[in-house]
């Protein structure tokens, strides 16, 4: 369901230009679905029927997920209403793989088996010792396509070396998948203002731990957003610049007053 009952008696002109956060933290997972319908008008009907087949799959791979105090669905939500709406991005296929960005990371062994049924290619895949996120990759390509596919696989992060540091890892990684995807880049520039900006909803030490894996990741973004071939406009390139910075500054803010991190301090719960 893309818009439960009720959302009606919000005004559509009103809800067109709240801020997101004022959605969110005003009318919830309701008030960011309608904002989507909204948005999603601007599509052909063939599209609009892909991207409310994207939000339903995610919908119901997220179903049991929370992001802090709010279901998971509603970053998903944010994600890709910043891309149609304050990015101006018309491209379908980067919108439908907004939606399902961290389905493969997150959710990879139910959506194998999905395609299990249809594939034995798949469910070979979904089986135990095998490759389990190209079976959920090949899943989203027969669904949605192979360069809806490939976006998602961009933004997704592969199993880390446990050797090495994580966050270098996650640096390297998405450096070299944005470097060869300018689309993906505009995926994960929405995915990092809403982990970034939104950091200030964080507490205690999961809030120095994502300021500590997110802030190196603030110049490679900068650069990658300012290169000629992202398929952004300049206003909203400097959009984006203003919102890294905003993201750079509450993440200092969070590595000067935060206590030291401690061994035994649990992992920040965030795969994005």
């Amino acid at each position: 369901m893309l818009c439960p009952p009720g959302m009606e008696r919000v005004p559509a002109a009103g809800l067109a230009t709240m801020p997101l956060w004022a959605i969110t933290e005003s009318l919830g997972e309701e008030g960011l679905r309608a904002r989507f319908v909204l948005e999603i008008c601007r599509f052909d009907p063939a599209d609009r029927r892909r991207l409310a087949a994207a939000l339903c799959l995610a919908t119901d791979l997220h179903r049991h997920d929370q992001r802090i105090r709010e279901p998971y669905v509603n970053h998903l939500l944010r994600v890709a209403i910043r891309i149609m709406s304050h990015y101006e991005v018309r491209d379908v296929d980067t919108v439908v793989a907004s939606v399902l960005h961290d389905a493969v990371e997150d959710h990879a062994p139910q959506l194998a088996d999905q395609g299990a049924g249809g594939d034995a290619e798949a469910g070979a895949g979904a089986g135990a010792g095998g490759d389990v996120t190209g079976a959920a990759l090949r899943t989203m390509q027969r669904q949605f396509g192979q360069r809806v596919a490939t976006l998602v696989e961009s933004v997704t992060n592969p199993p880390f070396d446990p050797l090495r540091d994580t966050n270098t890892q996650y640096c390297d990684h998405l450096l070299a998948n944005l470097d060869r995807n300018p689309w993906a880049r505009v995926i994960k520039a929405s995915d990092f203002t809403d982990n970034g900006v939104g950091v200030i909803h964080i507490t205690g030490q999961k809030a120095r731990r994502a300021a500590e894996k997110y802030r190196p990741l603030v110049p490679i973004l900068r650069e990658l957003v300012s290169r000629s071939d992202t398929p952004l406009s300049d206003w909203v390139k400097r959009h984006i610049f203003g919102q890294l910075d905003l993201a750079e500054e509450r993440f200092n803010d969070i590595l000067c007053v935060a206590p030291p991190l401690s061994w035994s301090d649990p992992v920040l719960e965030s795969t994005d």
